[in-house]
C-alpha cells in the first residue's frame, strides 16, 4: 500500500509539473490572431490613350490578404500576412509576402523592429488601405513611397526589409505623445529581394502632437535602387559601349506632412519630393537585367495631396474629398490632377462601401481630361 502511495502521489507530482510546462510553454505564444480583409472593385473611366485606345469598364479583385499576428514572451509583437490574389507570374500581382517581422515592444520609447514592413516614409503609407479611405493611396504616396515608384522598382506596396527603430516621448495627461520619431536600415530593393548593390537606404521621420489627434512631421530618406545586368554608353568619341554589371541609381526624398485625426473627423496633407533617376523598365518579373536609365524623365518629381473625410452619420455615413496632384517631372507639362469626391458607408464594422468619382487632368494625354468613377465593397475579417 505504502508503495502505491508512493506512486501516486509521484504521478500527482509529475502531472502538477507538466500542467505547469504545458501552461508555460503556451504563454510564450500568446494573442494568436488569423485576420484578412478582400476589397472587391468596379470601375469605369473614359480616359483616351494617345495610342487611341479608350473606356475602362471592369470588375476587379482589387486585394485580398491574410495575416497571422501575436506575442511571444509578451515584449515581442510579431506579424506575417500574404497577398493572395493574382497569380504566379511575377513579382507584381503573384501570392506573395508583404509583412514578415518581429518588434521588441517592452518600452514606449524605443522599440525595435526587423524583417519585412511598411517603410517609415509619410503618414499614409502605414495606413491600411481601407480606412485609409479613397480608391487609392494618393499619386505621389504611389509613386514615391514604393507601392509603384518611378525609378522601376517592383510593385513593393510600400514596403522593404531590414530594421528599425521607433519611439514615443513626452506623455501628456490626456495619453497621447507629444513626440515620435523613427528611423530604419533597409536594402533599398523593395519586397522579397536581397541588397544587389550592398548600399542601404536609410529612412526617417519624426513628428509633433501639441494635442491629441493633431501631428505635424518631416521625414527623409536617402540611398539606392540597383539592378544587375546590361546597358549601353556612349564614349567620349562617340561610340556605343556595351556595359554589363551592377548599376545603383541615386534616391533622395522628402515629405512634410500634417494631420488631424480625431471626433470622426479626418484632415490630411503631404507634400513629397523626390531627386533621383529611375530606370526605363519596371522590374515587374523581379528577374530584369535592362539597366538602361530613363534619362528622359528626368531625375526630379514632386507631389501634393489634401483630404478630407467628415462624418454625416456618425460610424456609418461619410462624405469625402481630395486634391491629390503628381508631377513626374516636378513641373507642369505632365503633371496629373485628381479632383475626388465621393462617400463611404459602415455596414457594422466590417463591411464597408465606397463609392468616388474623379475627374482627372492628365498633361501627359493628348486629351487631357477625363472622368472616373469608382465602387468598391471592402470586407474585413
Amino acid at each position: 500500500m505504502k508503495t502505491l502511495a508512493t506512486l501516486a502521489l509521484a504521478a500527482l507530482a509529475f502531472g502538477s509539473v507538466s500542467a505547469q510546462e504545458k501552461e508555460a510553454k503556451l504563454k510564450v505564444l500568446s494573442d494568436i490572431k488569423f485576420s484578412g480583409y478582400i476589397m472587391s472593385q468596379y470601375q469605369y473611366s473614359d480616359k483616351e490613350s494617345n495610342k487611341g485606345e479608350k473606356d475602362i469598364n471592369s470588375f476587379n479583385i482589387r486585394m485580398v490578404r491574410m495575416a497571422l499576428e501575436g506575442r511571444v514572451a509578451k515584449d515581442f509583437y510579431w506579424k506575417a500576412q500574404l497577398q493572395v490574389n493574382g497569380n504566379t507570374s511575377n513579382l507584381t500581382v503573384a501570392p506573395r509576402m508583404v509583412d514578415a517581422f518581429a518588434e521588441w515592444q517592452k518600452y514606449d520609447a524605443f522599440k525595435v523592429k526587423a524583417g519585412q514592413f511598411k517603410r517609415p516614409f509619410t503618414f499614409e503609407n502605414p495606413m491600411h488601405p481601407i480606412t485609409q479611405g479613397f480608391m487609392s493611396y494618393s499619386q505621389n504616396v504611389t509613386k514615391l513611397a514604393g507601392f509603384s515608384d518611378r525609378n522601376g522598382e517592383h510593385a513593393s506596396n510600400g514596403r522593404d526589409i531590414g530594421v528599425q527603430l521607433q519611439g514615443d516621448l513626452l506623455k501628456a495627461n490626456d495619453g497621447h505623445h507629444y513626440l515620435h520619431y523613427q528611423v530604419g536600415v533597409f536594402n533599398g530593393q523593395g519586397t522579397n529581394m536581397k541588397d544587389v548593390d550592398q548600399r542601404k537606404d536609410v529612412i526617417g521621420g519624426i513628428w509633433v502632437a501639441p494635442v491629441k489627434g493633431l501631428r505635424i512631421g518631416a521625414f527623409g530618406w536617402t540611398g539606392s535602387y540597383a539592378r544587375k545586368g546590361t546597358w549601353t554608353e556612349v564614349d567620349a568619341n562617340g561610340n556605343a559601349v556595351a556595359k554589363n554589371g551592377v548599376r545603383s541609381l541615386e534616391k533622395n526624398r522628402y515629405a512634410i506632412s500634417a494631420e488631424y485625426a480625431a471626433h470622426d473627423w479626418t484632415v490630411r496633407s503631404e507634400y513629397i519630393h523626390s531627386q533621383g533617376y529611375g530606370f526605363k523598365t519596371s522590374n515587374a518579373s523581379g528577374k530584369e537585367t535592362d539597366c538602361t536609365i530613363n534619362y528622359a524623365a528626368g531625375d526630379k518629381a514632386d507631389g501634393f495631396y489634401a483630404l478630407m473625410i467628415a462624418p454625416v452619420i456618425s460610424k456609418k455615413l461619410y462624405a469625402k474629398a481630395r486634391y491629390d496632384l503628381y508631377r513626374p517631372q516636378a513641373d507642369w507639362h505632365t503633371s496629373k490632377t485628381q479632383y475626388e469626391i465621393g462617400a463611404n458607408y459602415w455596414i457594422g464594422k466590417h463591411v464597408m462601401i465606397a463609392a468616388e468619382y474623379a475627374r482627372v487632368n492628365d498633361r501627359s494625354l493628348n486629351k487631357s481630361n477625363y472622368n472616373m468613377f469608382d465602387l468598391q465593397l471592402d470586407v474585413k475579417f
